[in-house]
């Protein structure tokens, strides 16, 4: 129970540190929100309705205030207790200035559609290395083994956004196969109705086998390396003395202790992958989280683009924190209190 109290804690430590180093990098950092809308009410170049060159400095101040949330005048220290207080207990972000929505609401309201794309692409890309690597270790040598490594080397090369494109080109814009963005078909009713259904998985598809490809690649050659090491071990021997099952000695005894060093390195892909969705959902113009936060990027919404990045680090911390909970289960040499499990 200590062992799960002081991972939580951490976790939580880590979240508080994250955001809270964020914050203030935000604020002090040159050319930072304020200063950069200030540069551009003095210069004309944002003109909302009545300004232009030559504003009043009050009145730029009440602009920046209203766009951004932030009192130009006002204390860091005070900021950063206020801002940290609606976060926390009224799960205030601040509102988007481009949209006109509180983000919490925006991020919120993409984030199904990030988590759908992004976890079963990992998923699919995850069972699939975990079969291949196994095959190709039980035919180690042979030609399978060598044709699939040199093949896997190949993808393992080549970017996931550049697979994305290539997709997007052939099979969406190409054969037309695919949609070329969207989430759903335009005349869909939102609901558990077959012809949503059907359009959330075939505006899916893309983004998803393009995930496939980050949680593909190297992962299919450790788990080959990790099923050799297996195989060669003293306990297999014994177990086919003992007179175990083929079935048994394959699945409990190679697969399940060849995996294990693949697991950690799963949560932690699932969490990056929801950061690289931030170029993916970009090129395939679906509109999840990562669209938002490039959005923002572009746009200089500063409140939208903050809590996008907090989203993110809560993601990364959650997938790490559940990959050391479980880690135990998986593998009970981990379990004791006093074992890292990566």
């Amino acid at each position: 129970m200590r062992y799960f109290a002081k991972r939580v804690g951490q976790a939580i430590v880590t979240i508080f540190a994250a955001t809270s180093l964020t914050f203030v990098l935000y604020r002090l950092m040159p050319g930072g929100p304020v200063e950069a809308l200030r540069q551009e009410y003095m210069s004309g170049e944002r003109d909302f309705a009545s300004g232009g060159a030559g504003r009043d400095p009050e009145e730029i101040d009440r602009l920046i205030e209203f766009h951004t949330g932030i009192t130009p005048d006002q204390p860091i220290h005070i900021a950063y207790y206020e801002y940290m207080r609606d976060v926390l207990l009224y799960q205030d972000f601040g509102m988007s200035y481009y949209y006109g929505e509180p983000v919490f609401d925006i991020l919120f309201r993409a984030m199904p559609w990030s988590i759908f794309v992004s976890v079963y692409g990992l998923l699919l890309g995850f069972a699939i290395t975990i079969v291949l690597g196994a095959v190709m270790a039980f035919k180690e040598g042979g030609r399978f083994d060598k044709v699939m490594t040199v093949a896997i080397i190949i993808l393992d090369s080549i970017p996931y956004y550049v697979a994305a494109v290539l997709m997007l080109a052939t099979l969406a814009f190409g054969l037309g196969w695919f949609p070329t963005g969207g989430r759903a078909y335009p005349d869909a009713i939102p609901g558990f109705n077959l012809y949503f259904m059907q359009g959330v998985l075939h505006h899916g598809t893309l983004p998803i086998l393009s995930g496939m490809v980050v949680g593909f690649g190297s992962g299919a050659l450790a788990m080959r390396a990790n099923s050799i090491r297996v195989m060669g071990s003293d306990y297999l021997r014994v177990a086919e003395l003992r007179g175990l099952k083929d079935s048994r000695i394959s699945i409990r005894y190679i697969g399940r202790n060849a995996v294990l060093p693949l697991y950690t390195g799963f949560m932690i892909g699932l969490s990056s992958i929801f950061s690289s969705s931030v170029i993916m959902e970009r090129i395939f113009t679906y509109p999840g989280v990562g669209w938002y936060t490039f959005d923002a990027l572009i746009r200089n919404d500063y409140p939208l683009l903050m809590g996008a990045f907090i989203f993110f680090t809560v993601i990364t911390v959650f997938c790490i924190l559940i990959a050391d909970l479980t880690y135990g289960f998986i593998d009970p040499r981990a379990s004791t209190e006093n074992k890292e499990s990566y």
